[in-house]
This record gives structure tokens, C-alpha cells and sequence, in this order.
């Protein structure tokens, strides 16, 4: 991998090339629209995935629903479907135009996958996903399960036997640890889960009650990954679940859109040319935002606009999709320390799997500074009586950013978009908090109470 120094006369070309980067170095919060976003169709000629690979994964995860069922009562009722809720915030809608002084036209919901069964967070779609794709292979290539079968019979001994003789690894800041943790000590595996130093302490203790083997790392999140790739080399039997390159990861994330298009039809709303829906997405190292971002852009097309939000410490998505140089480029190339309270987000170098993928589909890029994401955490919790990890709260300010940034009003702009805004659906992605310890939540929400003062 090609590394540059920040003090190369590189770093400088593209500082003048990109002069947002000014800001972007001096960590204050940003709008960039993507000025490579074009058509869907026209987007869709470099991708080789479609929708046969989403139709693929949902497939899947319905052979699994009768074994996820069992092992998890918390998704009976949905018959072992992982799915999260989304609800109306129109509390929080009036506070952010009180806050930011500007109006948000159209309305805004809060998809709630902090409250998603098993792991609580959006890892429990992508990383489950893989580990489930993964023990389906090894079953069947052994002979022990048929895609006809009824997969609950993997709830029994002879699978959880046959499991153990097989290791997972994988690094991570912390939920996607705890999604892969879960599900694979569930079936039987052994999982090694390498930890970056900026994991909270709960996520740790929560893996080792579970059985999980935890390494941790004083460094950051590209060390546990490499640690984790280097590790599942050495063993045959072990297999290693890349957050930075993982089809089956990225696969897992896509199935949310046709849920959320049943969701959205219950509440009577429908999206299209006159009805665009805008998504703004948590991210970190780009899996899980790229995910769902595909599936929707699959199924809605160029009536859904899907931005990124990071924080302003840890911008590798914004910084390698407007560059182009994807992971080649680092945070701290440019001198940004990638120390953040939003430990899912606390990654320094993107995927370049996800920036190359999607480059052409990604409407936009924008930051929030830490201390926002706390004030708005204990908003959150006062107007909605919703309790999220500060990470989850990145997409909140998003609607209000693209209506007050002069460059998000030019998003709208120039994408014709000005006389639909009123019928516009804003959904920020609340990634996860529902499993965060109650006295953590509590510290959380009290140091956002300080600061709104």
C-alpha cells in the first residue's frame, strides 16, 4: 500500500486542489457534495454486484430465520428476522431548526438500528450476515445441511461440536466485534476478536462473558485489522472477516432496503421523483453505510440521496472519496489525530472496496464535531426518550447541514431539487446504543447536558 507523508509536496497539490481541506485539517465540521455523483444507471455500469446478489443474501437470511428464532427470543415475534423500527422524531425536528436557526422542509424519521435484536447496532446486519454465509458453507461442503433443511437443527451438539473444530477472527473498534462475537460463539465457533484501543471496556467484558477470545491494542483500528488478517493466515481453519474488503459484509447491509420500503409504505409514505427520500449515514471504515446505501440506491434509484457522516477527527471517507485516492490516503497524512468519542467511527483509512464502489452514488460527505454529537445525544434522550452511543448520533444534523450549508443548498440545486424539498423524507441512521451499559449512557448523557448548557 502506497503511504503518503503529510509533508510531501503531494499533500500540498491537493490541499490547493481541494481547498476544503483546509477546514477539513483544522477539524471543523464540513458539507461536500460529491461532484463525481451521477445517475444511477450511468453509476451502475461500473458496478459487477446487483440486485441478484441482495435477492441472494435475503435468501439466505430467511434459511436462517427459524435457527436465529430459536437461539434469539428477542426476534420471535418477527419470526428471526433481524429488523430494526423506524419512528417520527418530530421533537427533535423543531429543536435542530431552533438550534441551527434554518428550516427543515419535508419530514424526519429515525431508522433505529441501535435498537436491533442480538448485537444492537448496525453490525448485527452485515457482520451476522458473513458469519451465518460462512458456518451455510461449512455445513453444506461437509454434508451436514441442506438449503432444504429446517436451519433451526443448528441450535443442537452435533452442529456446535462440528463448529468448534473452526476459528473466526476479525478486527474492530467494537459492535461489528460484538455482532460477529455473538452470533459465532452462538453456533459454536471459537472467535477472536482483535480490538482497537479506542473499544469501549463494556463491548470487551460483554465478548468474554460470551466466551469470545478479546485482543486488544493500544493503537488504532488498521492495526487490529491487520492483526486479525495476520493471525487467521496461520491457520487454515480459521477464517478471518475483513471489514475493509468483505463482499458478504457489504451483502448483508443491502437487504435493509426493501424492509425499509415496507416501513415507509405502513406510515403511508411513498418515494419517488416528487418524494425523495435523503439518508444520512454514520461512517466508519464504510461497510455498513455502503451497504445500506447500495440497497437503497438499487431500489429507489436517483429518487434516494445517501450521505456520509463522520466525525471531524476521523474523516477517511470524505478525505479518500474527494481526493480519489480512497486507501491509499490516511487522516493522519494530513496531520488529524483519529481520536473521537465515536469509537465505531474512529477509523483512519477507508475501504477502498466501498469508496470505488460507490464513488459515483454517494451523493455527499459531512462531518460533526465530538461535543455535538453529545449535545445532541441528550437531546435525543429529553425530546424522544431515545438513548444512542455518540457515533449514532453523526447522521442527525444532516438534514439541517444540507438546507444551511451554501454548499448543500447547491446539492439541491443542481440536482432540480428545489420544488420537491417540501415532500422531501429525511431518515438519519441511528447505528447503534441500545445495548450500551445503563451507567455509561448515563455519563454519556449527562456530559451533553453540560455542554447544552
Amino acid at each position: 500500500m502506497e503511504n503518503i507523508n503529510f509533508n510531501d509536496k503531494r499533500i500540498r497539490e491537493l490541499i490547493k486542489t481541494h481547498p476544503l481541506l483546509n477546514e477539513i485539517i483544522l477539524t471543523k465540521e464540513v458539507f461536500w457534495p460529491n461532484p463525481k455523483y451521477s445517475s444511477f444507471q450511468e453509476a451502475m455500469k461500473k458496478i459487477s454486484i446487483g440486485d441478484k446478489d441482495v435477492e441472494a443474501a435475503e435468501e439466505r437470511l430467511k434459511r436462517f430465520a427459524p435457527y436465529i428464532a430459536k437461539c434469539f427470543p428477542e426476534t420471535a415475534k418477527a419470526n428471526g428476522i433481524i429488523e430494526s423500527p423506524i419512528v417520527r422524531i418530530p421533537n427533535i425536528h423543531k429543536r435542530l431548526e431552533e438550534i441551527f436557526d434554518n428550516k427543515i422542509l419535508g419530514s424526519l424519521l429515525l431508522k433505529c438500528d441501535s435498537h436491533l435484536p442480538i448485537s444492537g447496532s448496525i453490525k448485527a446486519r452485515g457482520g451476522i450476515y458473513e458469519v451465518l454465509k460462512h458456518a451455510e458453507e461449512l455445513a453444506i461442503k461437509n454434508n451436514m445441511l441442506n438449503i432444504e433443511d429446517d436451519y433451526s437443527i443448528l441450535d443442537s451438539n452435533i452442529f456446535r461440536s462440528f463448529y468448534s473444530n473452526y476459528s473466526i477472527a476479525v478486527g474492530s473498534t467494537g459492535n461489528l466485534g460484538l455482532s460477529i462475537g455473538i452470533i459465532g460463539a452462538q453456533l459454536g465457533f471459537k472467535v477472536y476478536v482483535h480490538m482497537s484501543g479506542d473499544a469501549k471496556e463494556w463491548k470487551k467484558n460483554l465478548l468474554r462473558s460470551k466466551g469470545v477470545t478479546v485482543i486488544e491494542y493500544d493503537s488504532d483500528y488498521s492495526r487490529a485489522v491487520e492483526e486479525g488478517r495476520r493471525q487467521a493466515q496461520s491457520d487454515p481453519k480459521m477464517y478471518f472477516i475483513d471489514d475493509e474488503n468483505s463482499l458478504d459484509l457489504f451483502l448483508g447491509y443491502t437487504v435493509v432496503a426493501s424492509r425499509l420500503k415496507i416501513q415507509l409504505k405502513e406510515m403511508d409514505i411513498i418515494v419517488d421523483e416528487n418524494r425523495p427520500l435523503f439518508v444520512y449515514l454514520p461512517c466508519g471504515v464504510g461497510g455498513g453505510p455502503g451497504g445500506v446505501a447500495f440497497g437503497l440506491k438499487l431500489l429507489f434509484g436517483d429518487n434516494v440521496h445517501c450521505f456520509f457522516a463522520e466525525p471531524t477527527h476521523s474523516p477517511c471517507m470524505l478525505i479518500g472519496l474527494m481526493t480519489g485516492l480512497h486507501d491509499k490516503i490516511c487522516v493522519q497524512d494530513f496531520g488529524i489525530d483519529n481520536i473521537t468519542a465515536a469509537d465505531g467511527l474512529a477509523v483512519g483509512r477507508p475501504s477502498a472496496f466501498i469508496g470505488k464502489t460507490l464513488e459515483n452514488l454517494i451523493s455527499g460527505c459531512f462531518t460533526v464535531e465530538d461535543d455535538n454529537l453529545y449535545k445532541l445525544l441528550s437531546t435525543l434522550a429529553d425530546r424522544e426518550d431515545i438513548y444512542l452511543e455518540p457515533s449514532a448520533l453523526a447522521g442527525i444534523p444532516g438534514a439541517v447541514k444540507l438546507f444551511k450549508d451554501k454548499l448543500g443548498r447547491k446539492y439541491i440545486k443542481d440536482n432540480n431539487l428545489e420544488d420537491k424539498m417540501k415532500n422531501a423524507v429525511h431518515i438519519p441512521w441511528a447505528t447503534g446504543g441500545s445495548m450500551v451499559p445503563r451507567d455509561v449512557i448515563e455519563e454519556y448523557y449527562n456530559r451533553g447536558l453540560r455542554l447544552n448548557k
